[in-house]
């Protein structure tokens, strides 16, 4: 769907005395692109009208595109007629005598020559870098040189010479192979014949079995009379292999010569040979992607020659006369596929138009743009010269462009002198004639309507000749090459080109913004404008029928402008039909010109306004926008005749926009400028600020909301216009991440169309795609939802698959207010049912969802309960939790007022519920009736229901409800109706609540009764089976069961309260002095000793045991104060000084164990240390964080690696499956950090460690202070230990604090933070988390511990014994 536009025209005009010396003529010949200098190498020659055997040749340089010429050298050379004066042979005969001596003009940019070969057989170069260059001839060639070509790479030089040999040369011009021109054999690639692939054996369809003995005779093979005698050669594009079309002579057995063509390798190896092709011209050339050979072939009798050669044919292709067709080959020299040429010239049946044209008109050169895509065909006629530019796009050819030669100055027929594409800049053609050098730049362009809703047709035109073919993409998506309208343009005479005439190609088109207009300009200065009545909505008129508006000249402000552009300026009514066209003087120095034409009727009238460069472009605006090539956009006033800077991209682009952003603080919208660079670069800009939005954009359009674009990463995006203006007004943040779609690889934008929500795309292929983007669609459902069209919203989302929970995301409350309005234009039952099924299945809040069925249910009844009974039921069943009782309640009502409905009803719910869910439902509203109906709908099995119903019927009232919640799983409530079952029931009711645990709801059932008490106990007892003595104690004491309480608090060691039941309860002494010792043994096992004492002393009166606990305890000074108040001295030797040494002896084990753990962890962390600093990677290990969330191993070993000490010992070797469950993510994630020797954890777990121990320290110290002082009041055996226990302490406490103060000394380093975790709840985002962490130390997990004060520290007396 793209057509070539033009985007830069230059002529250069060599000067006059090159052209005007006395005796001599001279004219352009050949060009070459210097691609190192950026210019252009024109050689020109000249020939004395009395001497032709030598020629004078001249070298000029063009700089860029508009430089002027300059002359580089001037050298003689002889002409082929001197250096050849025999050559007249059968195949080089018939070449025209007027043909150029330069064969070949190529620049190497190795070492930046240029070299010339003649057709005398003479290579020279010319070095350019020279200050003033000169020529060398550095060889000649025996015979004339009859072809020449360079290979892409510039290190192959092919020649084809007058002595019919095929040479093949280095750049240094060293001869590499030799060969006939004419060899007999096919080639290496010569095809075997099997037999059954032959043509006789193939199916011909309807021309039955004479089609496979038919055959062209080679008598019957002939050149046309139009191929110029002259060899061609051409390379393909990676230099692999080049192809060669010569002319073949008479023999015996063929009576005409004819063309040839063969491919040959890199090595000049002859690959194939073409099959033999009648009518086969000399026009050759290799599309450098390599898939295609070009020549043309002529068909049918040649004019003037009807009578000729009656029995062998005229020699041309079998058919149609004055068919003319562009043939392909492939490299196996097969055919593959043609098109027709177009070009058609009066002519009297067989009559010839001239001696040299026959038909009147003839083909010189096809050629292949550098990117293959494009195809040149120069054809020389009658009336002067053209050339074509075609394009292919799903198996069709069309025809793009024409250039005409311009005139001569006597008016004479133009003629072009060569044609040469670009070798890097794809769409640039170099065109000669024979005093100016013109080049022209294209570009691709989609000529597509930018009308807006509600009137966007989303038409397309195509230029294919002269027919436009046009699509509006809103009603139809026609493929392509089909259209759906062709217009077909007819130039009269008078608007016709004086250089050709005929109808000629349009050079551009444009659509209208407001109606369905088309503007159609000729470059040579005639405009049409076409109403196109397209048809937008669906019917059985025609969907388009154009009609002629305004057709005629265009007033050029000059002598001859190029127009190159059209747009509408103004397009809301006839009689303000404006025009805005561009044009630009061919001469260098020319600037663009804009004429804003006003047409009205037949007038005509123009404001031109200059514009300040050349080769710019219109934006596609409203306004009247251009852009200069620099990027600048400059806004043009028609009434002052100016134009002002407004925006400015930062480098040109061909591809550009306007759009206009409504703002929210401003009623004036903002102008939002887009542009799309040949690098692919898409840029924005608002006039202040500019972003660039992609780099790998390659096509773009714009619909009133959003910027769609595509990548070629093969991604459609889709960024809002107010977002866009939102960035340029803070470029420091960066780009947000817009909507985007995956699309096939390739695809560019054709058009939008924001009314039907569609984006038409184009494959590379040609053919067309039309998808519906979410942001698209979802633009125009808001649109129409806040606008209250509910019914083209709903439409929409089910067309499009929209969740349909976007009526009420949108706005709610406007939504819910909206819901009469909703349900009168979605009035079908299954939509509504759609709709509230979508609500259900959704994620908005569940009270919000039961507020919006209960609006639309209770709507729904008012209006007809009868119509919309499915509905109200989806009402009731899609809420969270669903209501099922609800929809069963309102099934029991309709089968009372209305029965005929039900079982439609019925079904349907069965068909929203579980039918299981729904007999369970039913069966809880206690309404067999209704279970039965519902039982039957399901199709379930009687066999599984009437037996369970029979039994429920024959039960009571409140023990049948009991037996249907027990069988519903509802305990709580069956064990309500077990209640009202009757008194004779309550075991059952209390075997119940055992079973279910129900006791909390009995004791609310029985509270306040005579069962209350009994309830009471068995909650008792089953909290005592869960070891809740404490609770069941109390639940005993309310159920005045106090022998079962005094279990309890013996259980819940409750000394106190087991007591004061014990002496309510008047036990026995020997029964309260037994229950003494059980809690004073229970007491004293679980360090509870002070309270054992009491229990002892109080209820047992037992002096004895009550010391032994508060010795136990090392409650020495409580002890010493029961001995006293008990007369009881003798316990003091007898059980308080053993009990002392006893207790000395225990601490010391216990700093000796502390002793020995504090020296070996302090050695190990000082290892580690100084490993950590010595070898931190093999310390710390090289780790990619990303193997984190990596959670599949394979189940072969493998040897540890880094990893390993992160997860496993390292001498483990890493065995898992290849799935972890989060219980053992958990487990794996306790093991990291467990401290074991040779991970990285292990310096915190000793860091911990030794803290742990500063704390066990510091309870050993209160205890030492308890017992020191008792020590010193006992025998001398005592005091000794107490010496010796308070050096130890003194010992250890001095090595701890120098441990403790050592470990946790920061290195100046260290001091830094460390990086907070992220807060992801994830076991590979902790993982990872753990190991950005692994370098932080240890010291900031860690907090030092504080050694608490030495208590124990006693001035003692000296115990050493005198």
């Amino acid at each position: 769907m793209r057509s070539l536009a033009l985007w830069k025209v230059a002529q250069a005009s060599l000067s006059a005395s090159e052209f005007s010396s006395a005796g001599q003529l001279a004219r352009i010949t050949a060009t070459a692109v210097d691609l190192d200098q950026d210019s252009l190498l024109v050689a020109t020659e000249r020939k004395d009208a009395l001497n032709d055997s030598e020629a004078t040749v001249t070298i000029w340089n063009i700089g860029g595109d508009e430089g002027a010429p300059t002359l580089v050298t001037s050298f003689p050379t002889p002409t082929q007629l001197a250096a050849n004066p025999w050559s007249k042979g059968t195949s080089k005969g018939t070449a025209r005598t007027s043909n150029p001596e330069i064969v070949s003009l190529h620049v190497l940019p190795d070492s930046h020559s240029l070299v010339v070969i003649t057709r005398a057989g003479d290579i020279t170069t010319i070095t350019l870098d020279d200050e003033t260059p000169s020529a060398e001839v550095v060889g000649s060639v025996d015979g004339g040189v009859l072809g020449a070509a360079w290979s892409p790479d510039d290190t192959l030089l092919v020649l084809v010479t007058g002595e019919d040999k095929l040479i093949l040369m280095t750049s240094t011009f060293d001869v590499l192979s030799e060969g006939p021109l004419h060899p007999k054999e096919f080639g290496e690639d010569a095809p075997i014949n099997v037999g059954w692939g032959s043509k006789q054996t193939q199916f011909h369809g309807s021309l039955g079995k004479a089609a496979a003995k038919s055959s062209i005779p080679p008598t019957a093979i002939g050149a046309s009379p139009d191929d110029d005698g002259h060899a061609r050669i051409s390379w393909r594009g990676d230099g692999a292999y080049f192809t060669v079309s010569v002319l073949e002579g008479a023999t015996e057995i063929e009576a005409r010569p004819r063309r040839t063509l063969r491919v040959y390798s890199r090595e000049a190896a002859l690959q194939s040979t073409a099959e033999p092709v009648p009518g086969l011209e000399h026009a050759l050339s290799w599309r450098p992607s390599g898939n295609l050979i070009v020549g043309t072939q002529r068909f049918g009798n040649i004019p003037g020659e009807s009578d000729i050669h009656s029995e062998a044919g005229s020699g041309l292709g079998p058919g149609r006369d004055g068919r003319h067709d562009v043939v392909f080959f492939e490299r196996n020299g097969l055919r593959h596929g043609e098109f027709t040429l177009r070009e058609q010239y009066p002519l009297q049946p067989g009559q010839a138009a001239s001696e040299q044209r026959k038909w009147g008109y003839r083909v010189r050169e096809v050629g292949w743009s550098s990117d293959s895509n494009v195809l040149s065909v120069w054809i020389e006629r009658e009336d002067g010269d053209i050339v074509q530019l075609w394009t292919t796009g799903n198996y069709h050819w069309y025809l793009k462009q024409e250039i005409a030669a311009p005139s001569g100055p006597n008016g004479e027929p133009g003629r072009f002198t060569s044609v040469q594409w670009h070798p890097e800049d794809a769409l640039r053609l170099v065109l000669t004639t024979a005093s100016d050098v013109i080049q022209r730049t294209y570009a691709w362009d989609t000529f597509a309507s930018p009308s807006q809703p509600p009137v966007d047709s989303g038409s397309v035109a195509v230029i294919d000749g002269t027919s436009v073919l046009l699509t509006p993409f809103r009603s139809q998506n026609v493929p392509p090459p089909m259209a759906s309208h062709t217009l077909s343009l007819q130039l009269p005479s008078e608007l016709q080109p004086s250089q050709v005439k005929r109808t000629p190609v349009p050079v551009h088109a444009a659509f209208g913004f407001s109606r369905e207009l088309l503007a159609i300009i000729w470059e040579h200065g005639v405009m049409q404008v076409y109403d196109l009545k397209t048809r937008l909505g669906p019917g059985r008129e025609k969907i388009m029928d154009p009609t002629l508006l305004w057709s005629g000249w265009l007033e050029g402000a000059g002598s001859s402008p190029t127009y190159r552009q059209v747009m509408f300026a103004n397009d809301t009514s006839e009689d303000e039909l404006q025009v805005a066209v561009l044009a630009t003087e061919i001469t260098s120095d020319a600037s663009d010109i804009v004429s804003i034409r006003s047409l009205a009727g037949q007038g005509l009238s123009a404001t031109a306004v200059g514009l300040p460069a050349h080769n710019g472009r219109l934006v596609l605006s409203r306004k009247l926008l251009w852009e200069a090539p620099s990027g600048d956009i400059y806004e043009v006033n028609a009434e002052t005749k100016s134009a002002s800077q407004v925006a400015r991209f930062p480098e040109f682009c061909f591809w550009t926009a306007h759009g206009l952003v409504s703002g929210a603080d401003s009623d004036e919208p903002s102008s939002l400028y887009i542009g799309l660079s040949h690098g692919s670069k898409l840029h924005i800009t608002d006039g202040e600020a500019q972003r660039t939005l992609a780099t790998n954009a390659n096509s773009f359009t714009l619909t009133p909301t959003f910027l769609v674009y595509t990548t070629t990463a093969h991604v459609a995006h889709f960024a809002p216009l107010k977002s866009l203006a939102a960035v340029l007004k803070t470029p420091e943040v960066p780009l947000p991440e817009f909507e985007t779609r995956r699309v096939e690889r390739g695809s560019r934008i054709v058009t939008a169309v924001p009314s039907t929500m569609s984006l038409v795309l184009q494959m590379p292929r040609g053919n067309l795609e039309t998808i519906n983007p979410r942001p698209m669609v979802m633009e125009i459902v808001r649109q129409d939802i806040d606008s209250g069209n509910y019914g083209k919203a709903f439409t929409a989302c089910r067309k499009h698959r929209i969740d349909l929970n976007v009526f009420v995301e949108h706005d709610q409350e406007a939504f819910i207010k909206g819901i009469p309005s909703f349900l009168d234009q979605v009035s079908d039952v299954d939509y509504i049912n759609l709709f509230l099924t979508s609500l259900g299945q959704g994620h908005l809040p569940a009270e919000l969802v039961a507020r919006i069925c209960d609006q639309i249910r209770d709507e729904l009844e008012k209006r007809d309960l009868k119509k919309y009974v499915n509905s109200i039921l989806t009402a009731h069943v899609v809420k969270r939790p669903p209501d099922h009782e609800a929809g069963l309640a309102l099934l029991l009502r309709l089968k009372e007022s209305e029965p005929h409905l039900v079982e439609d009803a019925v079904k349907y719910i069965i068909f929203l519920v579980d039918a299981d869910k729904l007999f369970d439902t039913a069966l809880g509203m206690y309404d067999f009736s209704l279970v039965l109906m519902v039982a039957q709908h399901a199709q379930k099995d009687p066999r599984e229901y009437l037996p369970f119903l029979r039994e429920l019927r024959s039960l009571d009232h409140y023990y049948q409800r009991f037996r249907i919640d027990d069988h519903l799983r509802r305990y709580e409530k069956a064990l309500t109706n077990l209640s009202l079952a009757g008194s004779e029931r309550f075991d059952e009711a209390m075997t119940y609540v055992e079973k279910h645990q129900l006791y909390e709801h009995a004791l609310s059932i029985w509270r306040g009764t005579d069962k209350y008490e009994a309830v009471l106990n068995i909650y008792g007892d089953w909290l005592f089976e869960r070891r809740e003595f404490r609770d069941a104690a109390f639940v005993f004491r309310q159920a005045n069961r106090p022998e079962k309480a005094m279990i309890a608090h013996e259980k819940a060691l409750e000394w106190q309260e087991l007591f004061e039941l014990a002496v309510q309860q008047q036990l026995s002494a020997d029964e309260l002095k037994d229950t003494a010792y059980r809690v004073a043994e229970d007491l004293v096992s679980k360090k509870r000793t002070l309270e054992a004492s009491a229990v002892l002393l109080d209820y047992a009166k037992d002096v004895r045991e009550a010391t032994i606990a508060l010795v136990e305890g090392s409650h020495f000074s409580e002890a010493r104060r029961i001995i006293v108040l008990h007369h009881r001295p003798e316990l003091m030797a007898e059980i308080i000084h053993p009990g002392a040494l006893e207790c000395r002896s225990r601490i010391a084990e216990d700093l000796t164990e502390m002793r020995e753990q504090l020296r070996k962890q302090v050695n190990r962390l000082r290892e580690l240390r100084v490993r950590k600093v010595e070898e931190p990677e093999a310390f710390y290990g090289v780790e990619d964080t990303e193997l984190h969330n990596v959670d599949v191993m394979t189940d072969i070993s493998m040897a540890p690696t880094m990893f390993t000490r992160y997860t496993v010992a390292p001498s483990a070797v890493s065995k898992t499956s290849s799935k972890r469950s989060s219980r053992s993510k958990r487990k794996l994630e306790r093991k990291v950090g467990s401290g074991r020797k040779g991970t990285v954890d292990e310096e915190e777990y000793l860091l911990k460690s030794v803290s742990k121990l500063v704390a066990r320290f510091n309870a050993t110290q209160a205890d030492s202070a308890s017992l020191l002082p008792h020590l010193l009041q006992f025998t001398d055996e005592h005091r000794a230990e107490a010496a010796s226990l308070q050096q130890e302490l003194h010992e250890f406490s001095a090595e701890l604090h120098e441990a403790v103060d050592e470990i946790w000394k920061k290195a100046p380093e260290s001091e830094e933070k460390a990086e907070p975790a992220p807060a992801m709840d994830s076991w590979a985002a902790r993982m990872e988390a753990y190991e950005k962490q692994k370098h932080t130390n240890p010291l900031d997990k860690v907090p030092k511990p504080e050694l608490g004060k030495p208590d124990w520290k006693l001035r003692l007396p000296d115990t050493r014994r005198t």
